[in-house]
């Protein structure tokens, strides 16, 4: 079995020893994880956008109840379901929050 310091080979099939070898073989693993690195990222930035239309939902959603809520001439307890989603809305922002430091860190390495 190979050893932590064995040396890299070229595409040729040549032994390629030392920080030349590091390289080549960071060069390549990069190059392979590249594509899958590419799609998750645009997954993520996809669920980013997502997330957002989620958020301003929520908040049209939360406004309309809150004023059919003082509209209504019929006491009518809507404020545990705005409750309810402005507790959405907080785990949407925490998700999306979460997201873009993941894509940040992303992009840094």
């Amino acid at each position: 079995m190979a050893g932590a310091g064995s040396a890299a080979v070229s595409g040729a099939g040549t032994p390629v020893a030392g920080p030349a070898g590091r390289d080549l073989f960071a060069e390549g693993l990069l190059e392979f994880l590249r594509p899958a690195v590419q799609q998750l990222d645009s997954h993520v930035h996809a669920v980013r956008e997502s997330q957002v239309e989620l958020r301003e939902q929520i908040d049209n959603l939360a406004s309309e109840l809150c004023r059919i809520n003082e509209d209504q001439k019929v006491a009518l307890d809507l404020d545990p379901y705005v409750k309810k989603l402005l507790n959405a809305r907080r785990r949407v922002v925490l998700v999306n929050n979460i997201l873009q430091n993941a894509q940040t860190l992303d992009g840094a390495v």
